[in-house]
């Protein structure tokens, strides 16, 4: 008898699910999980650890490791031989972490926005409904994250 089958937290899903070239060729689409989305985000584009993204996860080190992986190579086969890629479902929670459903990663509607760069030190107060990822450092140009999760990648 199989494992059972452990959910990912996840916190972001886009509003844009399709991504196609230009010139289709009708060949099949490449399909990422939820799961595999929110490990390229954390990974990738936020510049996270592989420790501290699997627990915020909820998964261990190596399983966010093999999610990773599948991720980035389907996106590296869509980009070479040219497919579509499509988000789609997958088996994860969305808003499974946090206070009171609010997603996200729980900070709450308070808090600090920091450079990621150590040797900018820039700090602004958090503006609701905009991820500190999303914003970028006026001083340096670097992207910014959470206080709390900045403080939480030290600790690791």
């Amino acid at each position: 008898m199989g494992r059972h089958r452990k959910h990912c937290r996840v916190a972001f899903w886009p509003e844009i699910r399709r991504f196609q070239p230009v010139a289709c060729r009708h060949r099949p689409a490449v399909v990422l999980s939820r799961a595999e989305v929110e490990a390229l985000r954390l990974a990738d584009f936020t510049g996270w650890q592989q420790i501290p993204a699997s627990r915020r996860l909820g998964i261990s080190q190596s399983t966010f490791q093999r999610l990773l992986r599948h991720a980035r190579h389907k996106v590296a086969q869509a980009l070479v031989i040219g497919q579509e890629i499509r988000l789609e479902g997958g088996e994860a929670k969305m808003n499974g972490f946090g206070r009171g459903g609010q997603g996200g990663f729980g900070a709450g509607p308070g808090g600090y926005c920091v450079c990621t760069n150590p040797k900018c030190g820039y700090k602004a107060p958090h503006q609701a409904g905009v991820p500190c990822y999303q914003m970028k450092c006026p001083k340096c140009g670097s992207p910014m994250i959470r206080e709390e999760a900045a403080s939480a990648l030290k600790n690791e």
